[in-house]
C-alpha cells in the first residue's frame, strides 16, 4: 500500500512572495539585488542588501516621488516606470551603490514589460545590471510614443472612450501628447537633483 508523502511549502512560498532557489542565490552571492513591485496605483523599486536576518534597504524609490519633478502622466506606465528607475539609479548613486541583480521573486520577468523598464532607467543612471539588452523596452516606448499613437488613434474613432480612459492625464493639465516632452523635462530635472 502507497503511503502518501507530506511536502512542506514555506508560507512565503504558498502566498506567491518568495522563490527560495533564487533568494539563496542572492544570499551566497551577498550582492545587493532590485526588487520591483507594480501595484494597481504605483510602481515601487528597492535596492537590497541581503543577510541571514533579512534584507536591509540601500535605497528606495516610487512613481509618487516622481510628482516633485514635475511628472503629471500615470503613476503606473512604461515611462513612469523608467523614471522612477532612473531615479532609484541617481539614489543609488548617492548612496555608493555601483552594482546590483535583479530580483523577480516568484513572478516571471516579462521583456519590455514596466519592470524591464525600471531595470533600463537605473542602468542609465550608472547602475550596473548584468541583463539582456534585448529584454529591455525600445527608446520610443519609453518616451511614451506608444501612448501618444494609441490616444491619437482612439481620439479619431472614440471620443468618448479616449476621454474616459485619458481623464486622469487631462485632468492634471497635460494631453497625451505631451508625455515625451514631459518625460524629458522629468528626467532632465531628476539629473539635476532639482525639485520643480
Amino acid at each position: 500500500m502507497a503511503t502518501n508523502h507530506y511536502v512542506h511549502i514555506f508560507r512565503r512560498r504558498r502566498e506567491g512572495k518568495t522563490d527560495y532557489r533564487k533568494r539563496r542565490g542572492i544570499i551566497v552571492g551577498k550582492t545587493p539585488f532590485l526588487s520591483v513591485r507594480v501595484s494597481g496605483r504605483y510602481i515601487y523599486a528597492q535596492i537590497l542588501r541581503p543577510t541571514a536576518t533579512g534584507d536591509i534597504t540601500l535605497c528606495a524609490a516610487s512613481s509618487r516621488d516622481l510628482s516633485k519633478f514635475g511628472w503629471k502622466g500615470s503613476s503606473k506606465n512604461i515611462p513612469t516606470a523608467y523614471l522612477t528607475g532612473f531615479y532609484l539609479g541617481q539614489l543609488a548613486s548617492g548612496s555608493n551603490v555601483k552594482n546590483a541583480i535583479m530580483y523577480s521573486g516568484v513572478g516571471r520577468f516579462i521583456h519590455g514589460s514596466r519592470i524591464a523598464s525600471v531595470v533600463s532607467g537605473a542602468k542609465e543612471a550608472g547602475l550596473k545590471i548584468a541583463i539582456d539588452e534585448d529584454s529591455l523596452p525600445e527608446d520610443s516606448r519609453v518616451k511614451g510614443s506608444h501612448i501618444v499613437q494609441y490616444a491619437k488613434k482612439l481620439e479619431a474613432e472614440d471620443k468618448e472612450k479616449f476621454n474616459h480612459q485619458f481623464s486622469k492625464t487631462l485632468s492634471s493639465g497635460i494631453k497625451p501628447s505631451d508625455y515625451p516632452a514631459l518625460f524629458e523635462q522629468v528626467k532632465g530635472a531628476i539629473q539635476k537633483g532639482a525639485v520643480s
